[in-house]
């Protein structure tokens, strides 16, 4: 990463450390924070230099090498964040992020596989943790919990022991911004949990295990990426089923609800997502779906 001079170097240290002790922004969003802005501040000598047309210049470079309009896009949000900050502590006279224009990012529809492609991989792996095995066990309630919750990789990850109330089969996620919400799932969910805490769990637990709900084969957290690998594997078996990772699964739960009649604002609340615009974007998906089965069924389509 390149070495920034000492004025714009500690100026961006102490955003980050304000967009993580202040904000609540997670580890994953900081570090991405961190790569846009060095990039933004590399060869600025002074913070004051940071003008608006050293900003402009910069998104024209990362155009001119190619990155899409939704790079930009982010890169602008976190060049805004960033001297609207340095104003208000006074480490800028002006703002002049507040003149920045950016590309707006395409919302493209999200690729998601179908009902019955979803059903597949977890009777699949219902069958694989038949034999109680342990790791077995802990994978079908990955995929069972985030289908059944649309909760994100990093929220399964993160849950606690005490996060979860069996008896009225809900879930207490903590999500962006350190916002807690309330999940439920279902009765498949519920057995593969019952499965995993009475068999699995103990299996894996070491003296110094933590209490999260899923553990890794060593006994520590389960690590997102291994979550991810689970969902890639367990949809790439499913012949004509789209590679998707847990965020399809998430987008999944999503769309199948909506297409069952799930009110938007429910599956907005499930989600977690503090604008309901984000939600609608679902909407889309499963007006595309209708266009698909009209076309073919419909006589004077």
């Amino acid at each position: 990463m390149p070495e920034l001079a000492p004025g714009p170097a500690a100026a961006l240290e102490a955003f980050l450390q304000h967009l993580a002790l202040e904000r609540g922004r997670s580890e994953h969003t900081v570090r991405a924070y961190r790569g846009d802005l060095v990039s933004l501040l590399e060869g600025l000598e002074e913070l004051e230099g940071l003008d608006l047309a050293w900003l402009r210049r910069w998104l024209a470079a990362g155009h001119e090498a190619g990155l899409g309009r939704s790079t930009l896009a982010r890169r602008a949000a976190a060049a805004r964040s960033f001297t609207a900050w340095a104003h208000r502590s006074g480490r800028m006279p002006t703002d002049p992020g507040v003149r920045l224009a950016s590309p707006r990012a395409r919302r493209s529809l999200p690729v998601v596989p179908t009902a019955e492609e979803t059903s597949a991989a977890l009777e699949a792996a219902g069958h694989g943790a038949a034999e109680e095995h342990p790791i077995a066990l802990r994978d079908l309630l990955v995929l069972e919990l985030l289908y059944a919750t649309g909760i994100r990789v990093a929220e399964l990850c993160g849950l606690d022991l005490d996060d979860v109330d069996p008896s009225r089969r809900a879930l207490r996620v903590v999500g962006k911004g350190n916002r807690e919400r309330t999940v439920v799932y279902g009765l498949p969910a519920s057995d593969a949990l019952r499965r995993w805490l009475a068999v699995g769990r103990p299996a894996l637990a070491r003296s110094g295990s933590p209490p999260a709900l899923l553990l890794g084969a060593r006994g520590g957290r389960l690590d997102p990426r291994v979550a991810r690998r689970v969902v890639h594997e367990a949809l790439t078996a499913v012949p004509g089923a789209p590679d998707v990772g847990p965020h399809g699964l998430r987008h999944a739960a999503a769309t199948h609800m909506l297409e069952r009649g799930a009110d938007l604002r429910y599956v907005q609340e499930l989600l977690g997502h503090a604008k309901l615009a984000t939600t609608q974007l679902y909407t889309q998906v499963t007006v595309e779906r209708l266009k698909v089965v009209h076309e073919q069924a419909h006589p004077r389509a």
